[in-house]
């Protein structure tokens, strides 16, 4: 579990402890100097790092061919870098890395949240939340690069999410392939606003 204190001083202020607590749990690492590369859809064996400067030096390695995701919210690293000298080693920082990773989360939330037409009901909230984990895990949404895609501008307060649904469970995982809505989104399109209100859900 991430220190309160790390979470308060780093996380992205828009996104509220608990959701911070679930995200990292559930896409992060426990090991600061993660490195996970995936080339053409599998996973590349790369050796341990023991310093942000070995582990830095495998990012360069890999940059720009294939997918690597650093640090405690395994953030993805190098999209669009075409020098990877400007790859430094502050992206294992635990507060730097958090900072960065739930600012990109919290853009992906707001994606995922307008996608589902700015609902209001609380009971479309761990659908959103799971969701928007399964596009930070895959990288994308609605058939599209999800890091790449523009941020549909600033939420609303975001009420604290503390769900402990699996991805993989039924109705957490992604839209289905036709497009169509999840059953448990109520709302319209349309509804002004991008607001998640999970405030009656209890967690554990």
């Amino acid at each position: 579990m991430l220190d309160a204190a790390l979470i308060k001083e780093c996380a992205d202020p828009s996104l509220p402890p608990a959701i911070v607590e679930r995200f990292v749990d559930a896409a992060g690492s426990a090991d600061p100097l993660a490195v996970t590369v995936r080339q053409a859809g599998r996973l590349i064996l790369v050796p341990k790092a023991i310093t942000a400067e070995a582990a830095i030096a495998i990012v360069r390695q890999y940059a720009g061919r294939a997918i690597i995701r650093v640090g405690i919210t395994q953030v993805p690293a190098g999209i669009g870098v075409t020098d990877s000298s400007v790859l430094k080693p502050d992206l294992f920082d635990p507060c730097s890395n958090l900072r960065s990773g739930t600012a990109i989360f919290a853009k992906v939330v707001r994606i995922v949240t307008k996608w589902y037409g700015s609902p209001k009901d609380t009971e479309a909230g761990p659908q959103i939340l799971g969701d928007a984990i399964y596009a930070w895990k895959t990288g994308e949404f609605e058939g599209a690069n999800i890091f790449r895609a523009a941020d549909p501008g600033p939420s609303a307060k975001t009420e604290p999410l503390p769900s402990r649904e699996r991805e993989d469970e039924p109705g957490n995982g992604p839209p289905d392939a036709t497009g169509s809505k999840p059953s448990s989104t109520v709302d319209e399109p349309g509804a002004s606003g991008i607001r998640i209100d999970l405030s009656r859900i209890e967690g554990k």
